[in-house]
């Protein structure tokens, strides 16, 4: 049986405590199991226990087998000093505190619901990349709603923590953070690391300082993205590689260039051509120089959309990489693309900038913003609309992503409240 089942069942006290007794045949009554520790040390903290006449209050160290304690070397360890009660799914070894004297231990594999065990280990023991996918429409629905709420604001809380660590990288500028992180979503997913690469190697500093002219904020994210070091000699791409020999000059870009090599156009459509998608943020930034103030201040999601329909320069209208032209005009950036950068851009800046400055308004808002927006469709998103329950919104899809991501990859069934009423009740 795993440790985490059996710190489940200790947890919500899932087992027949009629006659409990340590081992050694004291006497258990348990007032309060104690609270979860996530961080290093004891299982469970603070908890209120009698053993025998004596009542007391301390810690709770849970393993599968009782050995388990000496092979971690609790008894070696200071930090387990104040733990008051083992308890195991099987004795197999006596378990003694640092200074020699037997810890009491409580058995509880012979006590635990023998179809609590199997809906348990069938969840494990599945083939499916969703546990409870056979039970899961038959879950309350407020079980599940609630379940996806929790891992909806979960997943925000992750994404928004990359971006506190993207920010410290940044020496706390929230316009380089923003400015990074939108380098990398332009790249949407397949361009996404070259895009992040181009973000360091050229400083937002540099593209603000020529924001007004549209035309040297392409030079510098062509030029130092190494698509100029090609061979065309149309008049547009010459005009950017004059300018752009200058700027590398003047800023020292010329060993943080990228190779060609390094951006994927194979198999991709033109639409997500890397050279498009670099324009068309390069017309973002020309139009919108201080876009983090506008973010940080947007009420509406009609004005974040706003900010990514910029029109792209007039090369950018026929061609979707150099030497390519095309007989259609090409349209700027589309809703869904434009949602895909919000979601996975600007909300989670929102959410950090919010919890980091003490502005609890920027989170609701970012929330707000992942309700308002269509919801995403993807592998994961589609597996939830197989059982049933598809996303309405991005909040939901984000859900489903971080309800996946977290808790069913991993198999930790028992921290999901879904599994959770599984695996406790037949009916769940």
């Amino acid at each position: 049986m795993t440790e985490a089942f059996v710190q489940y069942v200790w947890q919500f006290q899932y087992f027949d405590k009629k006659e409990l007794c340590t081992t050694s045949g004291d006497t258990v009554e348990v007032f309060n199991p104690g609270s979860p520790n996530h961080d290093g040390g004891p299982d469970f903290l603070n908890a209120r226990i009698r053993i025998g006449d004596i009542e007391w209050i301390g810690n709770v160290e849970v393993h599968d087998n009782a050995s388990g304690w000496r092979d971690h070397h609790h008894d070696e360890d200071p930090a387990y000093d104040n733990v008051i009660l083992h308890v195991v799914w099987s004795f197999n070894h006596v378990a003694v505190r640092k200074d020699g004297s037997p810890l009491p231990t409580v058995v509880l594999g012979n006590r635990v619901d023998r179809g609590m065990i199997l809906r348990y280990t069938k969840l494990l023991s599945t083939r499916s990349t969703i546990p409870c996918a056979a039970r899961y429409p038959f879950v309350d629905v407020d079980t599940r709603c609630t379940m996806m709420e929790h891992a909806a604001m979960l997943r925000l809380q992750e994404k928004a923590a990359v971006c506190r660590d993207m920010w410290e990288r940044c020496n706390n500028d929230w316009e380089e953070t923003l400015y990074q992180l939108l380098c990398r979503s332009f790249g949407f997913k397949v361009n996404a690391e070259p895009m992040e690469q181009l973000a360091r190697a050229l400083p937002f500093r540099l593209i603000l300082k020529h924001s007004n002219n549209l035309l040297l904020v392409e030079a510098l994210f062509f030029g130092t993205a190494g698509f100029l070091d090609m061979g065309y000699r149309d008049t547009y791409f010459l005009r950017l590689r004059q300018e752009y020999e200058w700027l590398e000059k003047k800023y020292g870009l010329d060993s943080k260039k990228l190779k060609p090599s390094q951006w994927r156009f194979l198999r991709m459509r033109p639409a997500n051509f890397p050279t498009l998608r670099l324009a068309q943020l390069a017309a973002v930034l020309h139009h919108h120089p201080r876009i983090f103030s506008v973010v940080r201040d947007a009420k509406h999601l009609k004005t974040l959309r706003s900010i990514f329909v910029a029109r792209q320069s007039d090369f950018w209208l026929r061609h979707y990489r150099f030497g390519l032209r095309q007989s259609k005009t090409i349209a700027p950036m589309g809703n869904a693309s434009i949602d895909n950068i919000i979601v996975n851009a600007i909300v989670p800046l929102l959410a950090a900038y919010g919890s980091t400055m003490d502005e609890p308004f920027q989170v609701d808002k970012a929330v707000a913003f992942l309700k308002a927006i269509p919801a995403e469709h993807n592998s994961i998103t589609r597996k939830w609309s197989a059982l049933g329950d598809p996303p309405g919104s991005a909040f939901d899809s984000q859900a489903r992503i971080g309800l996946y991501k977290i808790f069913c990859r991993a198999r930790r069934c028992l921290d999901c409240s879904i599994g959770s009423s599984i695996v406790k009740s037949p009916q769940g």
